[in-house]
């Protein structure tokens, strides 16, 4: 089975979005926030069959993990009530996908976050999505406010009720920040890898791990910068006095192939251990382009993978067993239906 742990929602029904546009809208003029739109299921099929669903058939997966489109998140828009309805709108069409196909999306949850207001704050969202909707996981944004990092280093000890209930409902994050406000940071191409790279930085610097030894992380495009400058961290934490980043960081976090050029995979397999690499593609995402020196589109991680000629061992892990373990309701879910 060939599991995408990567996927977004980024070709929801245009009332989706307009219905967005309405809400900021509506609070920049102080006027009442208007209701989610009806959209119907033939409106999803649309939106799904001619994307995400041919092209996981086209390039041989099975099933992706399914969330909110990230850039349009945009916690740092509006105040907690406005990031609240559109969290639980965005939230609940992941769940009609998932109904409408089950063997093919299983869903991980967007967050209800704002700059200045506690992660706490979040929790019933996630309890909501996790116990009534069958989700899987969350996305988690370690700066709210849009490249300006106004929050706490994810070590924080603010960020803790959340980690407990994570633990509690056996789910793990995405750490996944949104758009950025800021225009020093392009937002796919600075300021996702930005701070991909520097939630493992604060890991490092901090003792997370010790207080929540079954947390876990996933960071996605492939760690940021991380595999590519895995000498200089293993350095640091040495300056630091930290235990070796294996034992100190690599039980509890995870990387993804959403790495779009052979070298870089080829970087990714040789300096990561294979247990903590997940497949990915993020497809119908950030680059969506086909790649003129290869004739195939950036985003189709899986052949770059092909190309690694990985063991069957190894192959199970990164396409399976790596994503079902990080995973522990995706497993249930998949053994519930023989699988």
């Amino acid at each position: 089975m060939i599991i995408d742990c990567h996927g977004h929602y980024t070709t929801a029904p245009a009332p989706h979005q307009e219905f967005r546009e309405a809400q900021l809208a509506a609070f920049e003029g102080g006027q009442p926030l208007p209701s989610p739109p009806v959209i119907s299921d033939d409106e999803i099929r649309e939106s799904v069959e001619n994307n995400q669903l041919r092209l996981l058939r086209e390039r041989g997966a099975d099933m992706t993990i399914f969330s909110p489109r990230a850039s349009a998140m945009a916690h740092h828009v509006g105040n907690e009530a406005v990031s609240a309805q559109w969290t639980r709108a965005c939230n609940d069409l992941i769940k009609r996908v998932v109904d409408l196909y089950p063997e093919i999306f299983i869903g991980v949850c967007q967050l209800p976050q704002s700059p200045g207001v506690s992660i706490a704050n979040s929790i019933a969202e996630l309890e909501r999505c996790v116990n009534e909707l069958g989700f899987v996981g969350c996305n988690l944004n370690p700066d709210p406010s849009g490249g300006h990092w106004t929050s706490a280093p994810l070590t924080d000890k603010s960020w803790y009720p959340f980690y407990e209930k994570m633990v509690e409902l056996n789910v793990p994050a995405m750490i996944h920040v949104s758009g950025s406000c800021n225009h020093n940071f392009h937002a796919t191409g600075a300021h996702y890898i930005n701070a991909d790279t520097t939630a493992f930085m604060q890991f490092i610097q901090g003792d997370l791990f010790k207080d929540f030894p079954d947390l876990r992380f996933i960071i996605p495009h492939g760690g940021g910068a991380v595999p590519y400058h895995w000498g200089r961290y293993r350095g640091l934490a040495d300056m630091m006095n930290r235990p070796p980043l294996v034992e100190h960081v690599m039980k509890n976090v995870y990387f993804d192939t959403c790495v779009y050029h052979q070298p870089g995979i080829d970087l990714l397999f040789k300096v990561i251990d294979i247990d903590n690499i997940l497949f990915g593609s993020e497809m119908v995402g950030a680059v969506r382009g086909i790649d003129p020196e290869t004739g195939q589109y950036f985003d189709d991680t899986k052949r770059y993978l092909e190309a690694l000629n990985l063991s069957e061992e190894d192959r199970y892990k990164v396409f399976e067993g790596n994503a079902r373990r990080v995973y522990p309701r995706l497993d249930e879910s998949l053994k519930a239906r023989g699988l």
